[in-house]
């Protein structure tokens, strides 16, 4: 399946990576390891999630049809925020500077993805098992031996 998704998509996906690693980690990263706090909590978690995001996707430039999930989190939060947050804002006359990152995500996002790749996937493949397998007696299988008769051996 890997196969089927272009070098170039590949390099492409490797370049996304590395950009979201370099630009939030030199957005993010100083203000985490200065140790200055935020005085809004919630505004610290945002920071959280970006330098988590930002050391995961280093990964992402190694494993990049893996690390997929990754631009599937990133294309879903920045929607919602657009569409959540951005457009009421922008309705009342009230500018944003995070528009436009989030924007350039919410369209170039989706062009990154290999969707032939997601859908062969993450769709038409199934999914990992909800429980234990039952316990199933154990198979034989007959073998011809050279020397004659057939033999019935267990499987271990």
């Amino acid at each position: 399946m890997h196969e089927d998704v272009s070098l170039f998509r590949l390099y492409l996906l490797r370049a996304a990576y590395l950009g979201n690693f370099v630009m939030l980690g030199l957005s993010v990263w100083p203000g985490i390891l200065s140790h200055n706090g935020w005085a809004n909590p919630l505004e610290g978690v945002a920071v959280g999630f970006w330098g988590a995001l930002s050391l995961l996707c280093i990964i992402g430039v190694r494993y990049p049809l893996k690390m997929l999930p990754l631009i599937f989190l990133q294309f879903t939060y920045k929607l919602i925020w657009v569409l959540a947050v951005a457009l009421p804002r922008v309705s009342t006359g009230a500018p944003t500077w995070y528009m436009k990152p989030m924007l350039m995500g919410v369209i170039f996002d989706p062009i990154l993805i290999p969707w032939p790749y997601v859908f062969a996937t993450y769709i038409r493949t199934a999914g990992d098992r909800w429980r234990n397998r039952p316990l199933a007696p154990r198979d034989t299988v007959a073998v011809t031996t050279p020397n004659a008769q057939n033999r019935t051996l267990q499987e271990n």
